[in-house]
């Protein structure tokens, strides 16, 4: 069986087009932006955190 087979089609992004944005709808939409970061680097900092906790289950020789 191949595992590519198993794994979920991702779509790319559909791209906004930023010229039809007006000055104040950029800047929304860039806070927008920067609060998802920010919500993807704090997943990152759980999961970190409970792959440290796993490892410090495990002794290292």
């Amino acid at each position: 069986m191949d595992t590519d087979d198993l794994e979920p089609l991702r779509e790319e992004p559909k791209l906004k087009n930023l010229e039809e944005m007006s000055i104040e709808a950029l800047h929304e939409y860039i806070a927008e932006l920067e609060a998802e970061i920010l919500r993807a680097r704090e997943m990152i900092a759980e999961k970190e955190s409970a792959h440290d906790v796993a490892d410090s289950f495990f002794v290292k020789k």
